[in-house]
Protein backbone atom coordinates (compact mmCIF):
# COMPACT_ATOMS: atom_id res chain seq x y z
CA UNK A 1 0.00 0.00 0.00
CA UNK A 2 2.66 2.24 1.01
CA UNK A 3 4.87 1.74 -1.84
CA UNK A 4 2.31 2.42 -4.00
CA UNK A 5 1.96 6.20 -2.47
CA UNK A 6 6.00 6.24 -2.82
CA UNK A 7 4.92 5.83 -6.41
CA UNK A 8 2.48 8.29 -6.97
CA UNK A 9 4.81 11.06 -4.90
CA UNK A 10 7.50 10.20 -7.42
CA UNK A 11 5.11 10.75 -10.57
CA UNK A 12 4.16 13.73 -8.69
CA UNK A 13 7.37 15.11 -8.79
CA UNK A 14 7.74 14.48 -11.89
CA UNK A 15 4.61 15.84 -13.76
CA UNK A 16 4.89 19.06 -11.55
CA UNK A 17 7.73 20.03 -13.67
CA UNK A 18 6.54 18.78 -16.92
CA UNK A 19 3.47 21.39 -16.34
CA UNK A 20 5.49 24.30 -15.76
CA UNK A 21 7.44 23.33 -18.46
CA UNK A 22 4.60 22.53 -20.98
CA UNK A 23 2.53 26.23 -19.63
CA UNK A 24 5.83 27.99 -20.29
CA UNK A 25 5.76 26.37 -24.21
CA UNK A 26 2.00 27.68 -24.90
CA UNK A 27 2.25 30.98 -22.91
CA UNK A 28 2.88 33.86 -25.25
CA UNK A 29 6.60 35.16 -25.42
CA UNK A 30 9.04 37.19 -26.72
CA UNK A 31 12.17 35.52 -25.40
CA UNK A 32 14.19 33.52 -28.32
CA UNK A 33 12.69 30.53 -29.81
CA UNK A 34 16.63 28.91 -28.96
CA UNK A 35 14.96 28.76 -25.65
CA UNK A 36 12.84 25.35 -26.76
CA UNK A 37 16.08 23.89 -27.14
CA UNK A 38 16.72 24.52 -23.68
CA UNK A 39 13.75 23.21 -22.58
CA UNK A 40 14.32 20.04 -24.45
CA UNK A 41 17.42 19.66 -22.86
CA UNK A 42 16.54 20.25 -19.36
CA UNK A 43 13.93 17.56 -19.75
CA UNK A 44 16.44 15.36 -21.31
CA UNK A 45 18.78 15.28 -18.61
CA UNK A 46 16.33 15.07 -15.87
CA UNK A 47 14.84 11.94 -17.59
CA UNK A 48 17.80 10.20 -17.22
CA UNK A 49 18.15 11.47 -13.19
CA UNK A 50 14.23 10.40 -13.14
CA UNK A 51 15.18 6.91 -14.18
CA UNK A 52 18.00 6.37 -11.73
CA UNK A 53 15.79 7.69 -9.21
CA UNK A 54 12.97 5.07 -10.03
CA UNK A 55 15.69 2.18 -9.42
CA UNK A 56 16.95 3.86 -6.24
CA UNK A 57 13.49 4.09 -5.21
CA UNK A 58 13.16 0.28 -5.18
CA UNK A 59 15.53 0.31 -2.53
CA UNK A 60 13.93 1.24 0.42
CA UNK A 61 11.51 -0.38 2.66
CA UNK A 62 7.48 0.83 2.71
CA UNK A 63 6.64 1.95 6.26
CA UNK A 64 3.01 2.98 7.13
CA UNK A 65 1.66 6.60 8.20
CA UNK A 66 3.38 7.09 11.48
CA UNK A 67 2.59 10.48 13.93
CA UNK A 68 5.88 12.08 12.57
CA UNK A 69 4.23 11.56 9.15
CA UNK A 70 1.01 13.57 10.36
CA UNK A 71 3.28 15.99 12.27
CA UNK A 72 5.59 17.01 9.12
CA UNK A 73 2.08 17.40 7.08
CA UNK A 74 0.26 19.49 9.63
CA UNK A 75 3.89 21.75 9.61
CA UNK A 76 3.15 22.01 5.86
CA UNK A 77 -0.05 23.55 5.75
CA UNK A 78 0.16 25.73 8.81
CA UNK A 79 2.95 27.61 7.45
CA UNK A 80 1.10 27.86 4.15
CA UNK A 81 -1.54 29.88 5.96
CA UNK A 82 0.84 31.58 7.88
CA UNK A 83 2.57 32.95 4.99
CA UNK A 84 0.04 33.80 3.04
CA UNK A 85 -1.26 35.75 5.79
CA UNK A 86 2.13 37.31 6.34
CA UNK A 87 2.55 38.03 2.89
CA UNK A 88 -1.30 39.51 2.33
CA UNK A 89 -2.64 40.85 5.00
CA UNK A 90 0.88 41.95 6.88
CA UNK A 91 2.29 43.19 3.72
CA UNK A 92 5.82 41.54 3.57
CA UNK A 93 4.84 40.26 0.22
CA UNK A 94 5.53 36.53 -0.76
CA UNK A 95 9.45 36.45 -0.71
CA UNK A 96 10.24 38.37 2.75
CA UNK A 97 7.01 36.50 4.23
CA UNK A 98 8.15 32.96 3.21
CA UNK A 99 12.25 33.53 3.67
CA UNK A 100 10.87 34.84 7.16
CA UNK A 101 8.85 32.18 8.11
CA UNK A 102 11.70 29.52 7.10
CA UNK A 103 14.51 31.51 8.80
CA UNK A 104 11.82 31.66 12.01
CA UNK A 105 11.22 27.71 12.04
CA UNK A 106 14.44 27.00 11.05
CA UNK A 107 16.60 28.28 13.71
CA UNK A 108 13.75 27.44 16.39
CA UNK A 109 12.12 24.13 15.40
CA UNK A 110 14.95 22.11 13.27
CA UNK A 111 12.62 18.86 13.45
CA UNK A 112 9.86 20.43 10.95
CA UNK A 113 12.06 23.39 9.31
CA UNK A 114 11.82 21.40 6.03
CA UNK A 115 7.95 20.64 5.67
CA UNK A 116 7.76 24.23 7.32
CA UNK A 117 9.65 25.74 4.44
CA UNK A 118 7.66 23.54 1.70
CA UNK A 119 4.56 25.05 3.20
CA UNK A 120 5.71 28.56 3.15
CA UNK A 121 6.19 28.31 -0.74
CA UNK A 122 2.29 27.14 -0.66
CA UNK A 123 1.61 30.71 0.90
CA UNK A 124 3.37 32.53 -1.86
CA UNK A 125 0.22 32.07 -4.04
CA UNK A 126 -0.98 34.82 -4.65
CA UNK A 127 -5.03 36.42 -4.09
CA UNK A 128 -5.23 36.14 -7.57
CA UNK A 129 -5.23 32.25 -7.74
CA UNK A 130 -6.75 32.20 -4.02
CA UNK A 131 -8.81 35.06 -2.72
CA UNK A 132 -9.18 33.38 0.97
CA UNK A 133 -7.15 31.10 3.47
CA UNK A 134 -9.33 28.56 2.73
CA UNK A 135 -8.09 27.43 -0.32
CA UNK A 136 -4.40 27.94 0.74
CA UNK A 137 -5.29 25.51 3.57
CA UNK A 138 -6.36 22.96 1.05
CA UNK A 139 -3.67 23.62 -0.72
CA UNK A 140 -1.48 23.42 2.17
CA UNK A 141 -3.23 19.81 3.11
CA UNK A 142 -2.48 18.39 -0.50
CA UNK A 143 1.07 19.33 -0.45
CA UNK A 144 1.35 18.45 3.29
CA UNK A 145 0.68 14.78 2.16
CA UNK A 146 2.89 15.09 -0.80
CA UNK A 147 5.61 15.86 1.40
CA UNK A 148 5.34 12.76 3.27
CA UNK A 149 4.69 10.61 0.23
CA UNK A 150 7.47 12.21 -1.59
CA UNK A 151 10.59 11.50 1.41
CA UNK A 152 12.24 8.90 -0.33
CA UNK A 153 12.17 10.62 -3.62
CA UNK A 154 15.00 13.05 -5.00
CA UNK A 155 16.32 13.93 -1.58
CA UNK A 156 19.09 15.92 -1.75
CA UNK A 157 17.79 18.02 -4.89
CA UNK A 158 17.05 21.57 -4.14
CA UNK A 159 13.82 22.82 -5.42
CA UNK A 160 11.85 19.60 -4.32
CA UNK A 161 9.74 21.60 -1.18
CA UNK A 162 8.73 24.35 -4.34
CA UNK A 163 8.01 21.33 -6.43
CA UNK A 164 5.70 19.32 -3.55
CA UNK A 165 3.89 22.97 -2.89
CA UNK A 166 3.29 23.89 -6.85
CA UNK A 167 1.54 20.58 -6.86
CA UNK A 168 -0.83 21.20 -3.68
CA UNK A 169 -1.44 24.64 -6.14
CA UNK A 170 -2.31 22.88 -8.84
CA UNK A 171 -4.34 20.23 -7.32
CA UNK A 172 -6.38 22.73 -5.71
CA UNK A 173 -6.73 25.37 -8.67
CA UNK A 174 -7.92 21.86 -10.61
CA UNK A 175 -10.28 21.06 -7.33
CA UNK A 176 -12.18 24.72 -7.33
CA UNK A 177 -13.28 27.26 -9.82
CA UNK A 178 -10.05 29.54 -9.20
CA UNK A 179 -7.69 30.65 -12.16
CA UNK A 180 -4.10 31.51 -12.40
CA UNK A 181 -3.44 35.45 -12.09
CA UNK A 182 -2.32 36.80 -15.55
CA UNK A 183 1.16 36.87 -15.95
CA UNK A 184 3.56 38.68 -18.55
CA UNK A 185 7.08 37.41 -19.83
CA UNK A 186 10.43 39.49 -18.81
CA UNK A 187 12.27 40.85 -21.35
CA UNK A 188 14.97 39.03 -22.53
CA UNK A 189 17.82 41.76 -22.51
CA UNK A 190 17.29 41.13 -18.72
CA UNK A 191 19.18 37.88 -19.05
CA UNK A 192 22.07 38.76 -18.32
CA UNK A 193 21.88 40.38 -14.78
CA UNK A 194 19.23 37.79 -14.36
CA UNK A 195 21.44 34.66 -14.45
CA UNK A 196 24.33 36.98 -12.58
CA UNK A 197 22.27 37.00 -9.75
CA UNK A 198 21.05 33.81 -10.17
CA UNK A 199 24.09 32.29 -10.17
CA UNK A 200 25.72 34.56 -7.06
CA UNK A 201 22.65 33.87 -5.06
CA UNK A 202 23.25 29.90 -5.32
CA UNK A 203 26.71 29.79 -4.73
CA UNK A 204 26.31 32.10 -1.95
CA UNK A 205 23.68 29.43 -0.38
CA UNK A 206 26.23 26.99 -0.52
CA UNK A 207 28.67 28.93 0.78
CA UNK A 208 26.48 29.89 4.23
CA UNK A 209 25.72 26.34 4.41
CA UNK A 210 29.38 24.62 3.85
CA UNK A 211 31.34 27.53 5.24
CA UNK A 212 29.01 29.31 7.48
CA UNK A 213 27.44 25.90 9.54
CA UNK A 214 23.96 26.99 8.14
CA UNK A 215 21.42 24.74 7.98
CA UNK A 216 20.05 24.43 4.12
CA UNK A 217 16.58 26.26 5.14
CA UNK A 218 18.69 28.86 7.27
CA UNK A 219 21.16 29.31 4.29
CA UNK A 220 18.21 29.71 1.76
CA UNK A 221 15.97 31.61 3.91
CA UNK A 222 19.07 34.12 4.90
CA UNK A 223 19.63 34.86 1.20
CA UNK A 224 16.20 35.90 0.71
CA UNK A 225 15.72 37.86 3.60
CA UNK A 226 18.76 39.71 2.67
CA UNK A 227 17.52 39.61 -1.01
CA UNK A 228 14.68 40.75 -0.37
CA UNK A 229 14.97 43.59 1.64
CA UNK A 230 18.16 44.80 -0.37
CA UNK A 231 17.10 44.49 -4.54
CA UNK A 232 13.96 46.60 -3.97
CA UNK A 233 15.44 49.30 -1.67
CA UNK A 234 18.58 49.83 -4.05
CA UNK A 235 17.16 48.80 -7.28
CA UNK A 236 13.45 50.49 -7.09
CA UNK A 237 12.32 49.49 -10.66
CA UNK A 238 13.94 45.81 -10.72
CA UNK A 239 14.50 45.34 -7.51
CA UNK A 240 11.79 43.05 -6.54
CA UNK A 241 12.60 40.68 -9.76
CA UNK A 242 16.26 40.47 -8.90
CA UNK A 243 14.87 39.12 -5.29
CA UNK A 244 12.69 36.96 -6.38
CA UNK A 245 15.47 35.44 -8.68
CA UNK A 246 17.75 35.40 -6.53
CA UNK A 247 15.76 33.49 -3.62
CA UNK A 248 14.94 30.92 -6.43
CA UNK A 249 18.32 30.37 -7.28
CA UNK A 250 18.87 29.96 -2.71
CA UNK A 251 17.17 26.84 -3.38
CA UNK A 252 19.55 25.19 -5.84
CA UNK A 253 21.84 26.05 -3.40
CA UNK A 254 19.87 23.73 -0.71
CA UNK A 255 21.25 20.52 -3.08
CA UNK A 256 23.50 18.06 -1.36
CA UNK A 257 26.69 17.23 -2.28
CA UNK A 258 25.87 13.90 -3.41
CA UNK A 259 23.63 15.33 -6.08
CA UNK A 260 25.40 18.16 -6.87
CA UNK A 261 29.28 17.55 -6.38
CA UNK A 262 31.21 21.24 -6.44
CA UNK A 263 30.62 24.66 -6.45
CA UNK A 264 30.97 24.58 -10.14
CA UNK A 265 27.96 22.05 -10.06
CA UNK A 266 26.05 24.59 -8.10
CA UNK A 267 27.03 27.33 -10.24
CA UNK A 268 25.80 26.14 -12.99
CA UNK A 269 22.91 24.48 -12.18
CA UNK A 270 22.15 28.29 -10.83
CA UNK A 271 23.10 29.72 -14.20
CA UNK A 272 20.55 27.38 -15.70
CA UNK A 273 17.97 27.94 -12.82
CA UNK A 274 18.00 32.06 -13.90
CA UNK A 275 17.55 31.07 -17.70
CA UNK A 276 14.57 29.04 -16.99
CA UNK A 277 12.94 31.43 -14.78
CA UNK A 278 12.90 33.71 -17.92
CA UNK A 279 11.15 30.59 -19.99
CA UNK A 280 9.05 30.03 -17.34
CA UNK A 281 7.99 33.78 -16.14
CA UNK A 282 4.71 33.36 -18.06
CA UNK A 283 3.47 30.19 -16.51
CA UNK A 284 1.24 29.39 -13.94
CA UNK A 285 1.50 32.96 -12.30
CA UNK A 286 0.30 33.53 -8.83
CA UNK A 287 0.96 29.67 -8.09
CA UNK A 288 3.16 28.97 -4.70
CA UNK A 289 6.03 26.39 -5.51
CA UNK A 290 7.13 27.76 -8.46
CA UNK A 291 9.95 29.39 -7.62
CA UNK A 292 11.11 25.88 -6.06
CA UNK A 293 10.26 23.85 -9.11
CA UNK A 294 12.40 25.93 -11.34
CA UNK A 295 15.03 25.59 -9.61
CA UNK A 296 14.67 21.59 -9.04
CA UNK A 297 14.58 20.99 -12.67
CA UNK A 298 17.67 23.48 -13.01
CA UNK A 299 19.03 20.65 -10.64
CA UNK A 300 17.76 18.05 -12.36
CA UNK A 301 19.00 18.77 -15.55
CA UNK A 302 22.64 19.32 -14.25
CA UNK A 303 22.76 16.08 -12.11
CA UNK A 304 21.77 14.40 -15.79
CA UNK A 305 24.06 15.85 -17.72
CA UNK A 306 26.87 14.56 -15.33
CA UNK A 307 25.50 10.75 -15.37
CA UNK A 308 25.13 11.07 -19.11
CA UNK A 309 28.85 12.68 -19.35
CA UNK A 310 29.50 9.91 -17.10
CA UNK A 311 28.49 7.13 -18.79
CA UNK A 312 29.99 8.72 -22.12
CA UNK A 313 33.15 8.80 -20.28
CA UNK A 314 33.13 4.99 -19.33
CA UNK A 315 31.91 3.40 -22.52
CA UNK A 316 34.39 5.19 -24.60
CA UNK A 317 37.38 3.99 -22.02
CA UNK A 318 39.50 1.18 -23.74
CA UNK A 319 39.59 -1.96 -21.58
CA UNK A 320 42.31 -4.35 -22.90
CA UNK A 321 41.73 -7.87 -23.79
CA UNK A 322 42.21 -10.66 -20.77
CA UNK A 323 45.48 -12.82 -21.35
Amino acid sequence: MYGSVQLTGYLALLVTPAVLLLGAVRAPSDLPSGLMSVQFGVVLAGTVVAATERRRLREFEAVGFDRTDAVDALAVAAAAVGTYWLSVSVGLGPILASAVVGLTVGLTARHVDGAAYCGSFVGMASPALFPSLEWVALAGLLAGLAFVATAESFGGFGGKYGTIALFGCIATASLTDVDYASGGSLAWRLAPVIVAVAVVAAVATIVLRTHGGMSSVVASATVGVVAGVAFPSLLPELGATLATVAFCASFVGMSSGERLASTGHVAGAGLLCGVVFLAVSPALAGAGGKLGTTAFVSCLAVAGAQELHAVVRSRGRYVPPDR
